[in-house]
């Protein structure tokens, strides 16, 4: 393990000689500089633990070279002790509104300077300790979530076996689409990365609600009557009812299940109004819905079923864009944006083949 380095920065070298002096017995690494420009120049090449930094310097005071210093990645957290002669109480709030630690007014003992720096790199230590910590934590508790997601839209696929890879290739056509929409302005305060992002991971859960429906419908080999059919929708009421029981189990908000319910509950909906279960109109359907349902829909028929082969890319965008369509089926600028992206399309079809789809 490395010992921690601690950066001295005076404009006075025997200043400077005399904090060596007073911290040689602690086990440190060292480096030093005589100007504030020296300083920030130096230590951009290699972040420090701790700093030592005198205000009344030429050129750049201290104050002007903590502001420079927290511009470089990484040193925010660093904490940084003003050392100084002037212990006028304005300087030393300044010093502290800067973002300083502690304040050591000069000339200084040494058995304070050697607390003050053991213990400021303690708490440093510990600090990044937590941090690391927190963020370990929440990586792990990230991947779960994923894995989980995941897990459950592949229970719901696993029972239906006419889907294959569905669940791999809609996501996919949906980050697609959604990036499509950001880059040509579209929905812009609604599709941040981090909304992508969560339309991505939360895709799978879809079709979580087939798993409430009888194998005798979802297995049939051959088209559903119209009661069947009714069955079948009910899907979508499933769906909610499992993310609606996964929220109260939360006991707050959470954006994932807020974006897998709206998914859920609008990627049938068709933007005419004529789609179900509540038959919205559209904006009145939640956008991860409009987009679910032309990820869905390309997919479905790219993909075989006992009723009906497996259609090429270009058979597909056919039956799209005459049969489904523009302002029928599908928001307007989600369609165009399909248009738009339909090599795209073609490739994570091919990248995500499977014995279901031609």
């Amino acid at each position: 393990m490395s010992r921690p380095l601690v950066f001295i920065v005076d404009d006075v070298p025997e200043n400077i000689q005399i904090a060596l002096a007073h911290l040689k017995s602690l086990d440190l690494d060292f480096a030093y500089a005589t100007s504030g420009e020296q300083a920030v120049e130096r230590m951009r090449r290699r972040m420090p633990d701790l700093v030592l930094l005198d205000v009344m310097m030429p050129g750049m005071d201290g104050f002007e070279t903590l502001r420079e210093f927290r511009k470089i990645d990484g040193a925010l957290s660093i904490p940084v002790i003003f050392l100084t002669a002037r212990s006028e109480p304005e300087d030393v709030a300044k010093g502290f509104e800067l973002g300083g630690v502690d304040y050591i007014t000069k000339p200084f003992h040494g058995v304070e300077l050697r607390s003050r720096v053991r213990n400021h790199l303690d708490l440093h230590r510990y600090k990044m300790y937590l941090e690391q910590t927190v963020e370990v934590r929440t990586r792990e508790a990230s991947l779960l979530k994923d894995i989980t997601i995941v897990a459950m839209g592949e229970l719901a696929e696993h029972r239906d076996t006419d889907t294959g890879g569905h669940i791999q290739r809609t996501r996919s056509f949906v980050r697609a689409l959604a990036e499509e929409l950001r880059r040509s302005g579209k929905f812009v305060d609604l599709l941040s990365p981090e909304y992508i992002t969560l339309l991505y991971k939360t895709a799978p859960l879809h079709d979580i609600g087939k798993v409430g429906i009888p194998d005798g419908i979802l297995l049939k080999k051959g088209r559903l009557n119209w009661d069947e059919f009714e069955i079948m929708k009910l899907h979508v009421r499933y769906g909610e009812e499992v993310i609606d029981k996964l929220s109260k189990m939360a006991g707050e908000p959470m954006a994932f299940l807020l974006c897998a319910k709206d998914l859920v509950g609008g990627h049938h909906e068709k933007f005419d109004g004529s789609g179900y279960p509540r038959g919205l109109a559209g904006r009145d359907i939640p956008l991860a819905g409009r987009i679910m349902a032309l990820a869905d829909v390309y997919d479905a028929l790219r993909t075989r079923r006992a009723y009906k082969p497996a259609f090429t890319h270009e058979q597909t965008m056919e039956i799209i864009t005459h049969e489904e369509g523009r302002n029928r089926h599908f928001d307007p600028d989600v369609f165009d944006a399909l248009l738009r992206v339909e090599k795209e399309f073609a490739a994570i079809a091919q990248k995500n083949r499977d014995e279901m789809m031609c």
